[in-house]
């Protein structure tokens, strides 16, 4: 090799380092191994940036994870990984029954309550004080309150960008309007806390990221001299694709997926089989329905038997989509964009969904996707999908192209590193002027 092509290949590595970028990403949950919703969206974003940055995690860890087993999974993509436990993370309902009722005698929200952990602070000042980061990533507002605008002497402290993942007071406050008096009542005390918080965290961000549009605006709406960028959920189209090796679909199973501990999946799951799911049995009695995901109430379970499956958690979610004759989102509550639907059109399965489940997917309605707000056109839908394998197999198709197009992790990640580019960018000219 001649010299002058050492000195290339030299300049090429400097500047390649040059644009790396260390990000700091500070969690209230282990973002792998991914078995949820919000871990499957930091570990698809943080997987896929530190291909090409340097990537350092810290996070809490509740009692339900593995710690050792989630350290393992981090340290595959990150440069360190620091976890620690959450006091406040015990498993089991009435401990969270206490700590809600604990919250509501305070001016701090159950959320904020629950990750104020002091340990994290500590945590995060030995990383900040000590190594120069260009981003933190903060995921969700509720870890807020720590101090993030640290660095080492004569450096300038790193941005801080806050994934919002859906906007959680707004959320929250829909459960005023659902559910039992219980429920109602926390809703209307906590909703107000988490919005005073959340608007106070987004202030003092440099960056916001939001999951769908309607949530950018809301986030404007709120705070407008707020920076916020649309970073959609996706999904690993490579993992989730149909296979040959995954069983057909049966032309009778319907299928929801999704963590089964989050009210907004529970609602959606009841109001699923207690007002669309008899609808469709009437008229075609060869039906099943399997409900999947971690931790289901009694209420669901309530409703096994020969037409109604609860599976609870599975390894591996692609051969029980691959066998549904359809996927149903029947969601009324929450916010974001939804992990289950662009996973389902990953995998190329035809999917009946509330415009709300929905919202903020650029899927078109009757080519991409099949869209009822009422449990008549609801069940009308699931009918017409069990009805025409054909009409399934065109809309699973043309789901899966948008998938691949719009809804991969690599573009989503994409997205992100050049909205820190242009914040960062903004901060030097900020400086020079």
């Amino acid at each position: 090799m001649s010299a002058l092509a050492e000195v290339a290949i030299a300049g090429a590595q400097m500047t390649e380092l040059k644009e790396r970028l260390r990000i700091l990403c500070v969690s209230p949950t282990p973002s792998s191994p991914p078995r949820f919703g919000v871990q499957a969206r930091i570990h698809g974003l943080m997987t896929q940036l530190a291909q090409r940055h340097d990537l350092t995690l810290i996070s809490l860890v509740d009692e339900e994870h593995d710690l050792e087993e989630c350290r393992r999974a981090m340290q595959a993509y990150c440069r360190d990984v620091i976890l620690i436990p959450n006091p406040n993370g015990r498993n089991g309902l009435a401990k969270r029954r206490l700590q809600q009722l604990r919250s509501l005698a305070s001016r701090r929200s159950f959320e904020r309550n629950r990750y104020s952990v002091a340990v994290l602070q500590e945590g995060l000042d030995r990383l900040l004080r000590h190594k120069r980061y260009d981003v933190v990533n903060l995921e969700f507002p509720h870890l807020a309150h720590f101090r993030f605008k640290q660095s080492p002497p004569g450096t300038p402290p790193p941005l801080l960008v806050i994934d919002a993942h859906n906007i959680e007071h707004e959320v929250i406050r829909q459960y005023t309007r659902n559910g039992g008096v219980g429920r109602r009542f926390y809703a209307g005390l906590n909703w107000r806390k988490l919005r005073r918080e959340e608007l106070s965290a987004f202030r003092k961000a440099d960056g916001i990221v939001a999951c769908s549009v309607a949530d950018q605006g809301r986030i404007l709406s709120d705070v407008r001299s707020a920076r916020a960028a649309v970073i959609p959920n996706a999904a690993d189209v490579e993992f989730y694709r149909p296979r040959a090796s995954d069983p057909p679909a049966d032309g009778r199973t319907v299928v929801f997926f999704g963590l089964m501990s989050t009210f907004q999946n529970i609602d959606g799951a009841l109001w699923f089989l207690r007002e669309i799911w008899p609808r469709v049995v009437a008229a075609r009695p060869h039906a099943r329905c399997r409900i999947i995901g971690k931790g289901p109430p009694q209420a669901v379970l309530d409703f096994a038997g020969p037409r109604v499956e609860i599976v609870g958690l599975v390894d591996d979610l692609r051969p029980h989509l691959a066998s549904a004759a359809a996927l149903v989102v029947p969601l009324r509550l929450g916010g974001g964009t939804r992990l289950k639907i662009v996973e389902g059109m990953s995998m190329g399965k035809a999917i009946v969904s509330t415009t709300l489940g929905a919202e903020g997917i650029e899927a078109a309605p009757q080519r991409d996707i099949l869209i009822a707000d009422d449990p008549e056109s609801f069940a009308a839908s699931v009918l017409r999908l069990l009805d025409d394998p054909g009409l399934a197999a065109r809309l699973g198709s043309s789901a899966r192209r948008v998938a691949v197009e719009r809804y991969a992790w690599s573009t989503a990640a994409a997205k992100l590193e050049q909205f820190y580019r242009e914040l960062l960018a903004d901060r030097r000219a900020e400086a020079q002027s």
